[in-house]
């Protein structure tokens, strides 16, 4: 069996994620279902977790979900993270740059763009549909490997734009991180929604989302704001289905 709660999982969040897993955990063992003593961290939490046929639970990117896994895996539910602007369970992007770089969202996309992974929904696939929206085109210039990285190799000058998960954005901020401080938000995305609770095919997906909704309700109001966990919603998958794909890296520059 395997659990894991990577997406959000640094600094203060561990510990957050540690007590909300243990609520999980009890909840599913009440009724009679097994479920692993721990998360489990670092690679294994990401895509051997998500291709497990022991799956218990997870949290996934919408974008390896509506590409890769929506018809392999069972869709949980939806973490509603309560973000100004956005409906119950969305999300949005928010593009960064140096604090005393006050170029334009136009200006900067010419420049040395950051993303974390090419099957990104926030840091990949919501920026460039947004970019090319505006008739822009981005330049990647750096696959960094994770939103912070991102906004580190920005704030380092190795970069001169990123676009970080809204929710990540946020934890920074409050946690203090010197990348963030160094960074200022340029502009956002449209909302899409937030990354998906999943669990192995023929998971007795009513079951683990009423548990899973309790768990998130027994959080002390403290875990709730650390992990910007306000509650859970149901969004079918169809709605991440319908999210569009943007063309990958190396059609706007071969060979990164």
């Amino acid at each position: 069996m395997i659990a894991s709660l990577g997406m959000y999982d640094a600094g203060p969040a561990m510990a957050a994620n540690d007590r909300l897993w243990a609520a999980i955990r009890d909840g599913l063992r009440a009724r009679g279902l097994p479920a692993p003593e721990g998360l489990t961290r670092g690679e294994g939490a990401y895509w051997p977790a998500w291709e497990s046929p022991d799956l218990v639970l997870s949290q996934t990117c919408g974008y390896p979900f509506r590409t890769r896994l929506h018809h392999r895996v069972s869709l949980i539910g939806t973490p509603d993270p309560g973000l100004p602007g956005c409906p119950p369970g969305h999300y949005r992007s928010v593009f960064v740059a140096r604090a005393d770089d006050l170029r334009s969202l136009a200006d900067l996309a010419e420049a040395r763009f950051a993303f974390n992974e090419d099957l990104s929904q926030s840091g990949w696939a919501a920026p460039v549909t947004h970019l090319l929206g505006m008739g822009l085109q981005p330049r990647p210039a750096l696959r960094s490997g994770g939103h912070r990285l991102s906004a580190r190799a920005v704030a380092e000058g190795r970069a001169d734009l990123a676009a970080l998960d809204a929710v990540t954005w946020a934890m920074m901020q409050a946690d203090g991180d010197p990348a963030a401080a160094a960074l200022r938000g340029v502009a956002e995305t449209a909302p899409t929604p937030t990354l998906p609770y999943i669990a192995a095919a023929g998971t007795d997906r009513d079951t683990l989302f009423a548990v899973l909704q309790a768990a998130i309700a027994g959080l002390s109001a403290a875990d709730r704001n650390t992990l910007h966990l306000q509650g859970l919603v149901a969004i079918p998958a169809e709605a991440y289905l319908a999210v569009p794909n943007p063309p990958p890296p190396a059609h706007f520059q071969p060979g990164i």
